[in-house]
């Protein structure tokens, strides 16, 4: 765990959950697993304060806890887990653009809360849906709960783990803490609800003057009323099936870059018939036939099987060898090579940066040693085509940054300089390791100047809202067009500018958030795939 992972974690955890959600975070990330008592004393914090930011980190899946054999219970960060909420926008964006805006408000709703049961998520995305609605139109349950069933068909919403049902014996006394556990076959099993109704507004403050009495009485109802029937049943979002989409997108977007857009929309097609059959950690798909594929292409693309064959043969004959040949029953046995495929989508990455950050001839160098993978400084400047003294200069400039590495080859055992090789090499794994570091350390500074803008701008903002909320219920009560504009008028033209400034400056560090996001994901599924490789 670096140093810039944890700044990053704490930094998250304080924008989403606080002050105290972020001490107890960041003292678990730093320690490790602790128990409770120590992480109250440790903290300097209250005893129910530990509590409850416990129960909210648990709740959101970023702090596990285990049961010691001596009887006490241990709870333990999950860093990895704090991270992955840089990447919440693209997951509900994912989920729009796959499912609409229900599906979107669906991993929203969940992603806010942690774990929801489905009955309170459809409720809830059906209110806001119908928000939205001009008068008169709502959201009908059946709708939302249809994109549920979908998004768990699809496995991109998972169940949670349940406390396994046992015999209630009156002398035992209950555990320190619940083991959970759920067979594979039912994580994706939607159970079956019969949810009928619409979705309600939010009613004016006339209309709830008025309503106060039924409200109360529809309350005291509510509460004698029996729970749900998936009461019990929670569900998350699983995030393992967004990040194999985001893989599999990658790929897909690299193939038609290389070859054509038929190439990749067969690509499509081969991943999108194992996603659901494949893990996320394979270093392959399951393999499929040449009759297979051709019988899953979409309907829009009308090519013969003849013309597949030849395509399904030049992207196994491709050097970066992303489809490979596994057998020749059913017109041939073709997978996708995950491995592989991450291994180039790394290594594109880490030549876009050199250069960007070295310049055209130094990413000529590093391209070169990729190829080649060892050479001497001699053969560097021969083959690059570069003078000795801007080479020398070139590979020193990133050996200092760690992007390439030396090497020494003696020839006798005393290591004399003169009697050794000296080899510039490229190790991607590590290469790829340092430019996560990096991409970590400048998400923290992006967040940290966008709190620093926020902070500047605090007064103005405030004024800017209320302002906002005056207009809202003036508008609402019907107002003249004078007295609204004699609200507005009360920001000035200078001060205008200034938050356009600094809205188009925050959404800038937004957008730049998003976009190291991306390379720290190609990175990282690079790193993790090499890991697991056996």
């Amino acid at each position: 765990m670096t140093q810039a992972e944890i700044k990053l974690c704490s930094l998250l955890l304080q924008e989403h959950f606080g002050e105290i959600v972020e001490k107890i975070g960041t003292y678990l990330i730093r320690t490790g697993t602790q128990p409770l008592r120590m992480i109250v004393n440790d903290t300097g914090l209250l005893l129910d304060q530990v509590k409850k930011a416990l129960c909210v980190l648990i709740q959101h899946n970023l702090v596990t806890y285990q049961l010691q054999k001596r009887g006490f219970v241990e709870y333990e960060a999950q860093c990895k887990r704090v991270l992955r909420i840089l990447r919440y926008p693209r997951y509900i964006y994912t989920a729009k653009t796959l499912y609409n805006d229900t599906g979107e408000l669906i991993v929203e709703e969940l992603l806010l809360n942690g774990k929801m049961t489905m009955s309170a998520v459809v409720r809830k995305v059906a209110d806001r849906l119908t928000e939205t609605m001009e008068d008169g139109k709502t959201m009908d349950y059946t709708d939302v709960s249809n994109t549920f069933v979908r998004l768990a068909d699809t496995h991109f919403v998972q169940r949670c783990p349940l406390i396994p049902k046992t015999p209630e014996t009156p002398s035992a006394p209950p555990p320190p803490a619940p083991i959970l556990m759920i067979n594979e076959k039912d994580m994706y099993v939607v159970p079956r609800l019969n949810l009928i109704g619409k979705g309600k507004r939010r009613r004016s403050c006339d209309e709830e003057e008025n309503g106060e009495h039924k409200a109360k009485k529809q309350k005291q109802d509510g509460e004698s009323s029996e729970p749900p029937p998936d009461d019990g049943i929670y569900w998350q979002v699983n995030i393992d099936r967004f990040h194999q989409h985001f893989r599999d997108q990658g790929i897909i977007s690299a193939v038609a870059n290389r070859m054509d857009q038929t190439s990749s929309e067969i690509v499509r097609t081969m991943l999108r018939m194992s996603e659901v059959t494949t893990s996320s950690s394979a270093p392959y798909t399951q393999p499929l036939s040449s009759n297979e594929i051709f019988r899953s292409l979409p309907a829009g693309y009308n090519i013969v099987k003849q013309v597949l064959d030849q395509y399904l043969t030049l992207l196994a004959d491709d050097p970066l060898e992303f489809v490979g040949k596994s057998g020749d029953s059913g017109g041939g046995m073709y997978t996708v090579n995950l491995h592989k495929a991450l291994a180039s989508l790394a290594t594109a990455t880490l030549e876009s940066i050199v250069e960007e950050r070295f310049g055209s001839r130094c990413a000529r160098i590093f391209r070169l040693l990729l190829r080649k993978k060892h050479l001497e400084q001699k053969q560097v400047e021969d083959f690059a085509m570069i003078p000795a003294k801007e080479a020398k200069d070139m590979l020193y400039k990133m050996l200092s940054e760690n992007v390439v590495s030396l090497q020494e080859i003696p020839k006798t055992p005393d290591h004399a300089p003169s009697r050794t090789f000296y080899l510039y090499t490229v190790n991607i794994l590590s290469s790829a390791r340092m430019l996560l570091h990096r991409c970590y350390k400048s998400v923290a500074n992006l967040i940290e100047r966008r709190q620093y803008e926020t902070k500047e701008n605090k007064r103005l903002l405030e004024k800017s809202q209320r302002v906002e909320a005056i207009l809202a219920s003036m508008q609402a009560t019907g107002a003249e067009d004078a007295q609204l504009q004699e609200i507005e008028e009360m920001i000035t033209v200078p001060e205008r500018q200034q938050l356009e400034n600094l809205k188009r400056n925050v959404n800038k560090i937004d957008a730049s958030e998003n976009q190291v996001d991306e390379t720290i994901f190609v990175l990282e599924s690079f790193i993790e795939s090499t890991m697991k490789k056996p």
